[in-house]
């Protein structure tokens, strides 16, 4: 496929795996008024794992043994909490403003990979920094009473969210992508099932469709981004997931009557223009240029000299 196709492919696979994660946020929205938090999120995870186990154990045995065991459960912890703080941020907050909080990952991404992989901060990324920072305060308004416990929740989320993209990135010296999803699938749904002890709540048949839907979409939206990650480096195609705000806006304004505030617009390109710089400005030791999720096919340097 010729390099161009290649890229309009890609970025159609990110904008339609980001029009999954936001129809599983309609999804959330609905049965949060009606389920705990922590029952969504298992049964997310769970039925998640049941979906992709077909294609998991092609694996084999071999395929999932792992060295770095410390590792995932790391990145499954991170992604697990960060899911809880995204599903709450959903259910309490304007969806568009969710979606945008979500991706604010990328802009907390080189300060983590700073800290414990010991990659360089260059004045571009503290600028992306800055700009980014701003975004979320034009997102969020704080008072002077600080920001309001939903919001320091969402914005946790982005915090740990880049917390587990870093250590997909270390993890990938060592760990084929199908091993890395067969970990974080199967430690989430285990330490998920923990809070059911004292926050299970039987669904009703009503609510057993929208926690499948929820399930379905969210595994449906990793399939088209892993599938668009494959085709084009990320520093390419990233940018196009910012759909999701878009979606999110829609939905929001058909749905719930949301109104997109001139605030979340600028503060979304704020973002925007922060995650594209940081992306582009993410390097491996020699110096050329890649993203933390470019598959190894395209970078394969970035995975080995991360």
């Amino acid at each position: 496929m010729p390099q161009r196709s290649r890229i309009v492919a890609a970025a159609s696979l990110v904008v339609l795996g980001e029009l999954m994660f936001v129809s599983m946020g309609v999804g959330i929205r609905f049965v949060a008024a009606e389920l705990p938090n922590e029952v969504i999120v298992f049964f997310r995870n769970s039925i998640g794992l049941l979906i992709l186990l077909p294609f998991l154990l092609r694996a084999g045995l071999r395929g999932i043994a792992t060295r770095v065991p410390h590792l995932h459960l790391l990145r499954g912890l991170a992604g697990l909490t960060a899911m809880y703080c995204f599903f709450y941020a959903i259910a309490h907050m304007a969806l568009a403003d969710a979606m945008v909080l979500k991706l604010t990952a990328p802009v907390f991404m080189p300060l983590i990979a700073f800290a414990w992989l010991g990659e360089r901060l260059t004045p571009a990324l503290w600028g992306a920094f800055a700009l980014g920072f701003c975004g979320v305060l034009l997102i969020l308004h704080p008072g002077l009473e600080g920001l309001s416990p939903v919001a320091a929740v969402a914005l946790l989320g982005g915090v740990l969210a880049a917390l587990a993209l870093v250590t997909v990135r270390r993890l990938a010296r060592t760990e084929p992508p199908i091993r890395t999803v067969f970990y974080f699938a199967l430690s989430a749904t285990v330490i998920s099932a923990l809070p059911l002890t004292w926050s299970w709540q039987s669904p009703t048949p009503h609510e057993w469709l929208w926690l499948i839907t929820i399930a379905v979409c969210a595994t449906l939206g990793q399939w088209f981004l892993t599938l668009g990650l494959s085709l084009a480096p990320a520093s390419r195609v990233a940018i196009f997931g910012y759909f999701s705000v878009i979606f999110g806006a829609l939905y929001g304004w058909l749905l719930w009557d949301e109104v997109l505030l001139w605030s979340t617009l600028v503060g979304s390109l704020f973002i925007l223009a922060a995650a594209v710089v940081s992306t582009r400005q993410a390097r491996t030791a020699d110096g050329e240029t890649a993203h933390p999720l470019d598959p190894p096919s395209r970078s394969k340097k970035a995975a080995v000299g991360a």
